[in-house]
């Protein structure tokens, strides 16, 4: 997000409120206010150098500024805390009830100490026992019903395969044989007289002594 534009100071006189000790060796810049409220206090130590429009407000503490720490234009401290030896503070920067550690950089426009949008870390909330066994109930019947609706089309399915496999595994069939049919007698006209012939020219032959018909 862009920073705003910092707005020329027009009063050139330095504001201090409460218990204030600034160094003899300090450089604060036209527009500062430096407020202690009631047992509070702001000590301001030697070659430190604040920005025009910065506002320092001690609260509940001591805001102490150490030596050779520069703060630019239009810094808010609001608190108690310390910035330590030589840091630096960017321009247009907040500080609420924080301590900077020496030789500390904060980018301009920076944000520090806010604790009024901190994410709250919510443990894992356990389900009552009996909206668990409520919900156990509803999982198994949507189970058993997704069972119910699939085994038709499994057992369908493996009847299928059993006939495809039925029919790939039967040998193919031969068409029946016809049955012989008797044969037909065959008649052999003079049988009866050339039997009797026979018989009376070899009476010992006993074949043709069979009986006749005629």
């Amino acid at each position: 997000m862009p920073l705003l534009p910092l707005r020329p100071i027009g009063n050139s006189n330095l504001y201090m409120s409460g218990d204030v000790t600034i160094h003899d060796d300090a450089a604060i810049a036209p527009g500062v206010i430096l407020r202690a409220d009631p047992d509070s206090r702001i000590i301001i130590s030697a070659g430190v150098c604040i920005g025009m429009g910065s506002i320092l407000h001690a609260k509940e503490g001591t805001l102490e500024v150490e030596t050779g720490a520069t703060l630019g234009a239009g810094v808010l401290f609001i608190g108690k805390g310390k910035i330590g030896a030589n840091a630096c503070v960017g321009s247009a920067s907040t500080i609420l009830n924080s301590d900077l550690v020496p030789e500390q950089v904060v980018c301009p426009g920076s944000l520090l100490g806010d604790t009024s949008r901190q994410l709250e870390r919510r443990g894992t909330q356990k389900m009552p026992a009996q909206e668990e066994d409520q919900s156990q109930s509803e999982q198994q019947a949507v189970r058993e019903a997704t069972n119910q609706e699939l085994l038709p089309d499994k057992v369908d399915s493996a009847v299928t395969d059993s006939a495809d496999n039925s029919a790939n595994n039967a040998s193919p069939t031969e068409p029946p044989k016809p049955e012989p049919s008797p044969s037909a007698a065959v008649t052999v006209y003079g049988q009866a007289n050339l039997s009797r012939l026979l018989g009376t020219l070899f009476p010992h032959n006993e074949t043709y002594k069979r009986p006749t018909q005629e």
